[in-house]
């Protein structure tokens, strides 16, 4: 009978340690979500100063077509730098869209290498972000730990897909 208590306890202790070790992991999980979310953010609001550097650019010109495409540029990052969180996917993928109707043969190269850059720290941040979201959807669905509530009450956090470069057969 002693013999089974301490078993018993054991387990429990086990179970208990377990559980412990699983909820810390959730937790710094979504710390990293958290971290991996503003860096995409800062990202995508860099990739929003360069597109309106590009529309003043356009805008100092004289053809009409490229002033049009202008104002609608930077309107359009205005809107995907303020856009609520929730719209900022298709707030991104029609500045996307507008970015690659421009002529980037007409671009100094100076805002060339900036939009490149750009883009290459939203396409990384998005990585980075959509890694950490995978990584704790995977432990959170987990069925024993939904069961055990060892996540709080935390909404899983989502991914985010946007076009990481628009080009002319890319819109």
């Amino acid at each position: 009978m002693t013999t089974l208590v301490i078993v018993g306890v054991a387990i429990m202790l086990l179970g208990i340690g377990w559980a412990y070790q699983t909820a810390n992991r959730l937790d710094r999980l979504n710390v990293r979500v958290d971290l991996a979310r503003q860096s995409l953010h800062a990202a995508l609001d860099r990739r929003s100063v360069v597109a309106r550097a590009i529309a003043s650019d356009m805008a100092a010109g004289s053809d009409p077509v490229a002033t049009s495409l202008a104002r609608e540029l930077a309107t359009v990052a205005d809107r995907a730098e303020r856009v609520d969180p929730p719209d900022r996917e298709a707030a991104e993928n029609a500045l996307s869209g507008i970015l690659a109707r421009t002529d980037s043969r007409a671009r100094p190269p100076a805002l060339i290498a900036e939009l490149a850059d750009a883009e290459t720290r939203v396409m990384i941040a998005r990585r980075f972000y959509n890694d950490a979201v995978r990584d704790t959807r995977n432990l959170a669905e987990r069925r024993l730990v939904r069961w055990l509530r060892l996540g709080g009450h935390a909404q899983l956090p989502v991914y985010f897909e946007i076009i990481e470069r628009a080009g002319p057969g890319n819109p």
